[in-house]
C-alpha cells in the first residue's frame, strides 16, 4: 500500500494526470523518487499513440514533430520545462552562485528563459522530424524513462544546493541504496530496450544520455553546489534532446 501511494505521489508531482492526492508523509515519501521514471511511460505511450496516429492518417512530419515536441510538455504539465527556464535565466545571470540560486525562485520568467525555450522547442521539433522521417521515432519511447532515471540517480546521489524545496523531500528521507538501485534497473531497462530495437541508432542514443547526466554532475556541482528542483528540470529537458540527436546520428550511421 506505501508503495502504491508513493507511485501516485510521483504521479501526482510530475505529471498532470488525474491521480488522488495524497498528504506526504515520511513512509510514503520514502520511496516516491523510485517510481519517477514511470511518469516516463507515460511520455513515452503518450508518443507512441501519435505515431501510430501519425502513421494511420500519413500526416506530414512538420505536424506530427510540432505535436511531438508538446507532448512531453502537456503529459508533464510543464514543471521540468520550468526548471529549464529558471535554470537557464539563472545561468544567463553570470552572477554569484547566491544570486543564481535566488534568481531560480523568482516567480517572473526572464528573457532569457523565453529565447533559449524557444530555441529548445525549435531544435527537439527538428530532430524529431528528422527522427521521424527516418522511421526511427520509437526509439525516442524509452528515453523519456531513461532520462527520468538518470534525472533521479542525480538527485539521490549528489548533495542538494538549498536543502529545501520539493526535490528535498522527494530525497531528504529516501532509502538511497534502494533508490540508486530501482533508478538504475528503471534505466538499464530502458537503455537496452533502446538498443534491442535498434544497436546502433538505440545504442547512440544511451550513449548520449549518459554522457549528459555526467556533464550534468560536473556542471551543478561546479555552478550551484549541488542540485536543486529546477536544475533536475533542466537536465531531464536537455538529456531528452541529447538522446534525440543521438538517435538521428546513430540512424545516419
Amino acid at each position: 500500500m506505501r508503495l502504491f501511494e508513493s507511485l501516485l505521489i510521483a504521479l501526482s508531482t510530475y505529471s498532470a494526470v488525474p491521480v488522488p492526492q495524497l498528504d506526504w508523509n515520511e513512509k510514503n515519501m520514502r520511496y516516491a523518487i523510485c517510481f519517477f521514471p514511470a511518469v516516463g511511460v507515460l511520455c513515452g505511450a503518450a508518443l507512441w499513440l501519435w505515431a501510430v496516429l501519425a502513421q494511420a492518417t500519413g500526416m506530414s512530419g512538420v505536424l506530427f514533430a510540432a505535436i511531438a515536441a508538446c507532448l512531453p510538455i502537456l503529459v508533464t504539465g510543464g514543471i521540468h520545462m520550468d526548471g529549464y527556464l529558471d535554470t537557464v535565466d539563472a545561468l544567463s545571470s553570470h552572477q554569484t552562485r547566491e544570486k543564481k540560486l535566488a534568481i531560480m525562485k523568482d516567480a517572473n520568467c526572464g528573457a532569457f528563459a523565453v529565447i533559449y525555450g524557444g530555441v529548445y522547442l525549435l531544435a527537439y521539433a527538428g530532430f524529431a522530424y528528422e527522427v521521424f522521417a527516418a522511421g526511427h521515432i520509437l526509439l525516442i519511447c524509452p528515453l523519456f524513462v531513461l532520462s527520468r532515471a538518470l534525472s533521479g540517480l542525480c538527485a539521490v546521489n549528489l548533495p542538494n544546493a538549498r536543502k529545501s524545496g520539493m526535490l528535498c523531500a522527494f530525497t531528504s528521507g529516501v532509502q538511497r541504496r534502494t533508490a540508486t538501485a530501482a533508478l538504475a534497473l528503471a534505466g538499464l531497462a530502458a537503455a537496452a530496450g533502446m538498443v534491442w530495437m535498434s544497436p546502433t541508432a538505440g545504442g547512440m542514443a544511451a550513449a548520449f544520455a549518459v554522457v549528459s547526466a555526467l556533464k550534468y554532475r560536473r556542471f551543478a556541482l561546479a555552478q550551484f553546489g549541488g542540485v536543486t528542483g529546477d536544475t533536475s528540470g533542466f537536465f531531464l529537458q536537455l538529456c531528452e534532446l541529447c538522446g534525440l540527436i543521438g538517435v538521428w546520428i546513430g540512424g545516419l550511421l
